[in-house]
């Protein structure tokens, strides 16, 4: 059985304001998840939007929220020591009483780390890096207290589809791996080789969750769909000049669109393909009606 999850684009123009009203309705709806990205600056050419801190909106949501999985997606080790990574994803996890998954990744944005003087090496130095935070990371949590609630470590998440070494390392270490679109065809193929790759090294696959990050827009009807994909065509420059059943067939190749019966059967059939939890982008962020039209979906399939 799948489940729903919230992913918000936090470099978008998020605000505090925003923030706590998420994490209310998240919380409220009966979401699974909620994630957000960990950027500095928008991804989408817009640096006039806001950009709030990852990390202290994990702890504000903490205290915000009492039963929904929170999470970063992911923080690059480009930003952060491993190791002051980890105490603070423990703080973070206590204050949830155990609700953290951390997500960590390579970093690539390149444009993001020029601006703000950050160390941007090659694609296998970032790879080494990663590999060896893992490792610092858990060693950190055997060290140091306090220690995260559950049993002295936090699920970790690896997202990416790099058979080479991404692939290897989520068989190794992660709790859930993540692909950041709704490609079934990928997901097949990559979620195979993780079978493959956990038994290679005596891990029961179906412990690894499977998860994919997907564009989402939902409406009733079709004209509640058309008014939403006009308002993300606002938000997402590539839909800015598409009429809006454009952008619904757009977003639809590898996302979530449609009305709630319709992204509900697409939902069935990623999870016939694998797909245990879908990460929905929400970028209408003031949008609180589509939270609640997306919940019907997580009941439809549940």
């Amino acid at each position: 059985m799948a489940a729903i999850g919230v992913m918000i684009e936090g470099q978008e123009g998020l605000n505090w304001e925003r923030w706590r009203s998420l994490c209310a309705d998240c919380d409220e709806l009966g979401f699974a998840t909620l994630r957000r990205s960990d950027h500095l600056i928008s991804l989408m050419g817009d640096d006039a939007r806001d950009c709030i801190d990852t990390w202290t909106s994990l702890a504000l949501a903490a205290e915000w929220t009492s039963r929904i999985e929170l999470g970063p997606m992911v923080t690059p080790l480009t930003f952060e020591h491993p190791a002051i990574l980890a105490r603070r994803a423990a703080a973070v996890d206590i204050l949830a009483g155990g609700r953290l998954i951390l997500g960590v990744g390579a970093g690539w944005n390149v444009p993001e780390h020029e601006l703000f003087g950050l160390s941007f090496s090659p694609l296998k130095d970032r790879m080494d890096n990663l590999e060896a935070g893992v490792g610092q990371i858990r060693k950190t949590w055997e060290i140091s207290n306090p220690k995260p609630p559950r049993g002295g470590s936090i699920p970790l998440l690896i997202g990416g589809g790099g058979e080479k070494r991404t692939l290897p390392l989520a068989a190794r270490e992660a709790a859930e791996w993540n692909l950041s679109s709704l490609d079934l065809e990928s997901f097949r193929a990559k979620t195979a080789r993780l079978d493959q790759l956990c038994q290679e090294i005596g891990r029961d696959p179906r412990s690894l969750r499977r998860s994919a990050m997907a564009t989402t827009i939902v409406g009733r009807d079709r004209d509640e769909l058309r008014q939403r994909a006009r308002a993300l065509g606002e938000v997402i420059p590539r839909f800015r000049e598409l009429e809006p059943d454009a952008v619904v067939a757009a977003v639809a190749e590898r996302g979530l669109a449609g009305t709630v019966d319709e992204v509900a059967e697409r939902c069935r059939e990623a999870t016939r393909a694998g797909v245990e939890l879908f990460c929905c982008q929400h970028f209408l962020l003031d949008d609180r009606d589509h939270l609640r039209v997306l919940a019907e979906v997580a009941r439809a399939i549940a």
